[in-house]
């Protein structure tokens, strides 16, 4: 008896491990080398590597795929059809499983649907991805990005609300819902 749900749709392999509390819906496939924290949930038709680290509390929703190298830290989300990669450069034609490239969403992390991380960058702390956006370089932490290529377009806090500070200067601003501090402090952002 596992201490996880598994849909009766859902396959996942030999091996994997699956922390407490998590739940595993229709039609997702978690090869047996994933390592999964506890109370995570993956929605209908998610697919999970065998080279995947997913930490606490990630919410990975419907038509997800983490590819092998990709590894996310506690409470990331992933927004429906948001894509990771693990190679910069594939071709059909050319092998290149060894040239994967790490992936690093750090803690608290969002990433909004259909929105694109190629790989080898690393998605700072509380990042925000906007729906859409294409993320080809680093992210710093709390850091809202949009666009493509994705650019950063303001702050948001662990709430999850663009906190009101200019993306460089000095500054401070208080989140209404946590009485939480940011402190700006040239092109980063910190919680006091």
């Amino acid at each position: 008896m596992s201490d996880y749900f598994k849909h009766e749709s859902a396959i996942v392999d030999e091996g994997a491990k699956i922390g407490a509390g998590s739940r595993v819906w229709h039609f997702v496939h978690i090869c047996g080398g994933a390592k999964i924290g506890e109370k995570c949930s993956f929605g209908q038709n998610v697919f999970v590597g065998n080279k995947v680290t997913i930490g606490n509390n990630c919410k990975i929703q419907n038509n997800v795929s983490i590819y092998d190298n990709v590894h996310l830290e506690d409470d990331v989300f992933c927004g429906p059809s948001m894509v990771f990669t693990n190679v910069y450069n594939p071709r059909s034609a050319v092998v290149r499983k060894e040239e994967y490239l790490d992936t690093i969403v750090k803690k608290g992390s969002t990433i909004g649907a259909n929105a694109t991380i190629v790989c080898g960058v690393t998605l700072g702390e509380n990042s925000f991805i906007a729906a859409g956006a294409v993320v080809n370089k680093d992210v710093k932490p709390y850091a809202l990005m949009a666009g493509v290529p994705a650019k950063q377009i303001g702050w948001m806090s662990n709430f999850g609300e663009q906190v009101k500070l200019p993306l460089e200067g000095e500054g401070e601003w208080t989140c209404p819902h946590t009485g939480d501090v940011y402190v700006l402090s040239g092109s980063q952002l910190s919680i006091k």
